[in-house]
């Protein structure tokens, strides 16, 4: 029932990704779908943190240095309790502190600023010898983007830590499948002395046909009418039971209806 549970709120957090990014007219779905299973993973099934206190000092730490997929992780850190769900839609607007890139000044639960690809191993490397030292059992978790790990700065937190040739224990499995994320998680937590290297397979867009493995949608906001396409398949319902379904959830209806408002300015 876990997984189940699990999958239902990535479901929501989908949705809420399509809504901000329609809103905002501008950043990345591709990568904040395909990582939202494991975000969704840590934040309700595995962290250790609390939403009221953010600073507090034996929390477990996320760096998504992949930074520009940060709508999904807006979208968890509400869903959690950090900052209300209403404010989802400021995102990338002026002044508002859910920036298009990760900042840690200006959102509780922000741990560092990225987006600055090939910095976020370094950070999570540096976080997690100060908790060492500090003899604190916190865990750091790093999100790193395929692209990314290609930068020299990546290689080099390796070569410090340590990865498969470099002694890391490597563990591969389906970014998308909840039970897979869990039992690697379980794995990385048994070992002991170094730290784990998950290799996550995931599909850009996943969850939204028309964006699926579809370059075009890496940095593209999808248009009101788009996302409320995009929302429909999300939550599994076919075109012909949709104007059904939605006179009977009335969460979906309201973003629905705020999407639909959206299209006609």
């Amino acid at each position: 029932m876990a997984e189940v549970r699990l999958e239902s709120i990535a479901r929501e957090c989908r949705v809420q990704i399509l809504r901000m990014l329609a809103h905002a007219g501008s950043g990345h779905p591709g990568g904040s779908l395909s990582v939202i299973d494991i975000l969704t993973t840590l934040y309700f099934g595995r962290l250790r943190y609390d939403a009221k206190r953010p600073d507090w000092p034996d929390r477990d730490r996320v760096v998504l240095s992949k930074g520009h997929a940060v709508p999904a992780l807006y979208a968890v850190l509400a869903k959690a309790g950090y900052f209300p769900e209403k404010q989802l839609i400021t995102l990338r607007k002026l002044g508002s502190p859910l920036q298009g890139h990760p900042d840690r000044t200006m959102l509780p639960g922000m741990e560092a600023a990225t987006g600055s690809l090939g910095q976020g191993l370094s950070i999570s490397l540096g976080l997690a010898l100060g908790l060492k030292l500090a003899a604190k059992k916190s865990r750091v978790y790093c999100i790193l983007g395929d692209g990314e790990t290609q930068e020299g700065q990546v290689w080099e937190a390796a070569m410090t830590a340590k990865w498969q040739s470099f002694g890391w224990p490597v563990v591969e499995i389906d970014g998308h499948d909840i039970g897979q994320i869990t039992k690697a998680l379980d794995q990385a937590e048994a070992t002991t002395g170094v730290p784990t290297f998950i290799v996550a397979h995931t599909v850009k867009g996943k969850g939204v046909s028309f964006m699926e493995n579809d370059p075009e949608w890496h940095g593209k906001a999808p248009k009101p009418a788009e996302a409320i396409k995009a929302i429909r398949e999300v939550l599994g319902v076919t075109e012909s039971a949709w104007d059904d379904y939605v006179k009977t959830d009335a969460a979906t209806r309201a973003i629905v209806d705020e999407l639909a408002a959206l299209e006609k300015k």
